[in-house]
């Protein structure tokens, strides 16, 4: 039926690193880890989702360091382990990757301008594009929800994913995604239906 739900997804955006206070751009996988004021986010949205009473059937998490210390202590409040998909990695940035969009804009402002504006092009050109990256995320999510019918899962990731997740469940174009803005250590919930899917809360970050 249309209004079946086939899934319900918490997205848990990995706790901050040295990295987040200038919104650096980065694809690394191993660097950079936690840092003391991302531990201390994660630890706010465990409490969060205990008291919320947030349930969940399986936790996955991004292979990035970063997102695997968040999806330990995530898995420790429900006393189970986590499963890596290697393909819920940051977006390939190529290039740019360490780089702050200040510098972008200040170094390579076309470049900036067709990040942002032509989602279908390679920006720089060893780098994913927008458009691509929201495919390969579909194809993970699409997968997911497939094989977690009935259940409430818990995905640790990274900011663009969780992006790239309210672009496609929201049906809005690529170039939007970077008009979304998702805090590290954040919550964002959607639930997924037979023919369209809900953004139940997004962003939210403990107090």
């Amino acid at each position: 039926m249309y209004f079946d739900r086939k899934c319900k997804i918490t997205y848990i955006c990995n706790g901050g690193t040295i990295f987040s206070e200038d919104d650096r751009l980065t694809d690394s996988e191993n660097y950079p880890p936690l840092s003391e004021a991302g531990v201390e986010e994660v630890e706010k949205i465990c409490d969060f989702l205990k008291k919320r009473g947030i349930k969940n059937n399986k936790i996955y998490s991004s292979p990035a360091t970063r997102a695997m210390q968040t999806a330990q202590m995530v898995a420790k409040i429900y006393k189970q382990d986590f499963e890596i998909i290697e393909d819920l990695y940051p977006r390939k940035c190529g290039a740019f990757n360490g780089m702050t969009f200040e510098q972008l804009e200040e170094k390579c402002p076309e470049d900036l301008k067709r990040l942002i504006t032509q989602p279908e092009i390679r920006t720089p050109e060893d780098a994913e594009s927008i458009s691509e990256f929201i495919a390969r995320v579909k194809v993970v999510i699409d997968k997911i929800v497939a094989e977690n019918q009935g259940s409430r899962i818990i995905i640790v990731t990274h900011k663009d994913v969780i992006k790239a997740a309210i672009c496609l469940a929201l049906n809005i174009p690529d170039s939007s995604l970077q008009r979304i803005y998702i805090k590290t250590g954040s919550a964002t919930q959607i639930s997924y239906y037979e023919q369209w899917a809900s953004l139940m809360y997004s962003d939210y970050t403990p107090v």
